[in-house]
């Protein structure tokens, strides 16, 4: 039997091996991307899919109750000068083990997805460095999409607050969606209601991936109208696309493929604040004449969404907002968190090559 001492060994071994591995991002697009990880996290759907909450979510408060316990004892230690020598080798050991352990289980289950080809090359897309023309021309598209679809939208708004039915609709957006791209089918769904919906509110978060369990969590106590955009980029994450504009763009093309309008309207809604974002930053004059040609339900819901903002600002939220922009930058995202913005230069990409139409 291998001692510990060995154990700890190979998995360093391994570790290493999977970061060599990720400086290949053609070889993670075909062999783990399309070969490895579309059957082990559809093994982790099936398995924790049927399960009415989050088993996930339950992990992260085991993991924080552990983490105050070792603290605790750590504490005690101190205080009662017991900390020795062979207790910091210890602990010292043990932290390495979690290190380790934490890397290779997040990139075989999911991380690696972080150095693949990506969505872009998929689809054929020329991703580069666009005009003001050209974002110009896909925000009047936008707003557009955004008038033709506001006011069926309402129809089906209150569903939403059904989150039996707001999932199902997000699986039959990606169903549709399937049926021209193929690759990005989606089967086996687990998406659930985050169990720490109204915390997230204080911590800024709409939704998150759980790659330990594969399940999908939504935020289902911020505004109903930009829930159906945050179930499918959420399913995006699930089907290996780890970059928040890869995410993003994957929920948009099932959104939009959905034949529910509030699910329309609410991926060009968020792509709206995307792409306005960025002209505010090129022509600040031009940005403010497009809010002011908005239908007023757009501008009531944007009224909406800065007001639930501005009651559920706090300082925790920006140490945690600086965290995740961190985080983002050390798993290739140098912009940090406006990687979520960065979905318009796949836009116009997707509308130069496509047309109009596609948008």
């Amino acid at each position: 039997m291998l001692s510990k001492n060995k154990w700890l060994t190979g998995f360093i071994v391994l570790a290493v091996g999977i970061r060599i591995f990720s400086l290949f991002p053609e070889a993670v697009e075909r062999y783990y991307s399309n070969g490895i990880y579309p059957v082990t996290a559809g093994l982790q759907r099936i398995l924790f899919g049927w399960i009415p909450f989050s088993i996930g979510d339950i992990y992260y408060a085991v993991l924080i109750l552990l983490l105050l316990n070792k603290l605790i004892i750590l504490v005690k230690k101190l205080r009662r000068k017991q900390a020795d020598k062979q207790y910091w080798l210890r602990g010292g050991k043990q932290f390495v083990w979690v290190v380790v352990l934490v890397y290779v289980g997040f990139n075989g289950l999911w991380g690696l997805n972080y150095n693949r080809t990506g969505i872009a090359e998929q689809l054929g897309l020329k991703v580069e460095k666009y005009s003001k023309d050209d974002l110009v021309a896909v925000m009047e598209t936008i707003r557009e999409r955004l008038q033709q679809t506001d006011s069926a939208a309402m129809l089906t708004r209150q569903d939403i607050r059904k989150k039996r039915w707001l999932f199902s609709q997000a699986k039959q957006s990606y169903d549709s969606l399937a049926i021209h791209q193929p690759e990005l089918n989606y089967s086996f769904r687990s998406v659930k209601p985050s169990l720490y919906s109204y915390l997230g509110n204080y911590l800024g978060f709409t939704g998150y991936y759980n790659p330990f369990s594969g399940e999908a969590q939504v935020n289902t106590t911020v505004p109903l109208f930009i829930q159906p955009f945050t179930t499918c980029h959420e399913i995006g994450h699930q089907l290996g696309y780890a970059k928040e504009n890869e995410a993003n763009f994957a929920g948009y093309l099932a959104a939009k493929s959905s034949g529910d309008a509030a699910f329309r309207y609410s991926v060009y809604f968020d792509l709206y604040t995307y792409s306005w974002y960025y002209l505010y930053n090129i022509d600040s004059s031009m940005a403010r004449d497009f809010s002011k040609q908005l239908p007023q339900q757009v501008k009531d819901d944007f009224k909406e969404m800065k007001e639930f903002n501005l009651r559920h600002g706090n300082p925790v939220e920006q140490v945690i907002d600086k965290l995740y922009g961190e985080y983002l930058k050390a798993n290739q995202q140098p912009s940090g968190k406006l990687a979520y913005n960065e979905v318009i230069a796949w836009l116009v990409a997707y509308y130069k090559k496509n047309g109009k139409e596609a948008i």
